[in-house]
């Protein structure tokens, strides 16, 4: 530490109050009144929270700021949760906020969130029937004397003034309310069928503070509007506000002018839309007619007088009757020709003449039959003289003409050997003319 009549530097002054206050303060929650937001191009959030006597100046820096959830708007009370410091800069003492949240809201809002989860899973906000598109009976659940029914009617008399609308008055705020819109709902659905031509629902009211609002997060409504027969809209509050009657309804707008904007159609672009549709059609028409015209024009230029017509057919006859005459005379004489043709062919080929030629070729085979028959015989016995004398000159009956015999025993096998025969057998000796029967007296060696 310096002596105490050492002087110190600004900067070191502020150093050591900073550090003070960050380490004898340390981390706290504070509540006050939002003044002077400011959101610079940075991205940080500047403003001021002050009570009915005193205020304190608060950073609440880009990486905090995007997850802060409430509106951040002047005059909203809020409890901010960060560290007392000092900006050495300028001297300024300032809080550098972590965390924002609406004052007294806390836990409010951590039990909306729990139902809103809990409606969730059970398919409470899973409504996606289909809306008439314009409707014709509007039926509007709102306050009577609120801005949010002049914003509906002013809209729909605007854009498309053909919707029916009927006001059903219900308190839109405070412990009434929901209960209201409940059994002011429950009523038009048993009554639907008394009237089919309502056939839409908007619940509606203007902007205002979570309190305000509070309830449109009533879990019975949110049911009511999840059963509800009929399609409903809901159009509460601003753009970002979003309550448990808007997840559960069929559409939601961010407001009551915008919910009737979605409902109905222009009357002045359908009106457009007509006029442009209308041109096209007459300059289709145009072109339609035109085109068929031109067709006409064709036609009567195609078109011949029926005296004309048949003219053409009958010279167109006459020139196929001369062509089939001539035809026909020249078939006829091919047709004579062919017929003189196979008139002289039958005439070659009568059965007369052929008879008397095959007569005459068989006199004449006959002829040659017999000659051939007298060669053969004269050459057959020219040749049985040759074979007989050939056979005279070999046969052993010449050799027995020459003093020869031929012994056979009784079987009459011809004994060639002496040794063959026996003393007493008796043999036949054949000689060249005649037999005699002759007896072994004994065999000679």
């Amino acid at each position: 530490m310096p002596p105490a009549d050492t002087p110190l530097s600004v900067s070191d002054l502020n150093r050591r109050a900073r550090q003070l206050l960050e380490q004898g303060i340390g981390e706290v929650w504070v509540e006050g009144e939002l003044s002077g937001v400011s959101r610079p191009a940075s991205g940080h959030l500047y403003f001021t929270l002050k009570d009915s006597s005193a205020q304190l100046r608060c950073a609440l820096f880009r990486q905090r700021a995007r997850f802060v959830a409430a509106p951040m708007r002047d005059g909203d009370r809020v409890r901010v949760r960060g560290q007392v410091s000092l900006f050495e800069p300028r001297g300024d003492y300032q809080m550098i906020v972590e965390a924002v949240r609406l004052a007294g809201e806390g836990e409010l809002l951590l039990a909306l969130a729990q139902l809103r989860q809990r409606l969730a899973d059970e398919g409470v906000f899973a409504n996606a029937r289909p809306l008439p598109y314009p409707p014709r009976h509007l039926l509007v659940l709102t306050s009577p004397s609120g801005a949010a029914i002049r914003d509906v009617l002013a809209v729909l008399g605007a854009r498309w003034p053909l919707t029916q609308v009927t006001l059903i008055g219900v308190p839109v705020q405070g412990r009434e309310a929901a209960p209201a819109l409940i059994a002011a709902l429950g009523l038009l659905n048993r009554q639907q069928a008394l009237d089919p031509a309502r056939d839409a629902v908007l619940i509606t009211r203007g902007g205002g503070s979570l309190e305000d609002l509070w309830a449109f997060n009533d879990e019975h409504l949110a049911r009511a509007i999840f059963h509800s027969r009929l399609p409903v809209v809901s159009a509460v509050g601003h753009e970002i506000d979003t309550t448990l009657a808007d997840l559960a309804a069929d559409l939601r707008a961010p407001t009551p002018s915008a919910a009737a904007e979605m409902l109905v159609p222009d009357r002045r672009d359908l009106s457009r839309r007509l006029q442009e549709l209308e041109q096209r059609l007459a300059r289709c028409t145009q072109a339609r007619l035109a085109r068929e015209s031109q067709r006409l024009d064709h036609a009567r230029a195609r078109l011949r007088h029926p005296g004309d017509v048949l003219a053409r057919q009958r010279q167109a006859l006459n020139e196929r009757e001369d062509r089939l005459v001539r035809a026909l005379r020249t078939r006829l004489a091919g047709e004579r020709e062919q017929l003189r043709h196979l008139t002289r062919r039958l005439a070659a080929c009568h059965p007369q003449r052929e008879a008397e030629q095959a007569e005459s070729r068989l006199a004449r085979a006959q002829e040659r039959l017999a000659q051939a028959m007298r060669r053969r015989l004269a050459h057959s016995h020219d040749r049985l003289a040759g074979l007989a004398r050939q056979l005279q000159t070999v046969s052993p009956l010449a050799v027995l003409g020459r003093g020869y015999a031929i012994l056979q025993d009784e079987q009459g096998q011809v004994v060639r050997r002496a040794a063959d025969t026996q003393p007493g057998q008796a043999l036949t000796a054949r000689l060249g003319e005649g037999r005699l029967r002759v007896e072994v007296k004994r065999r000679l060696k």
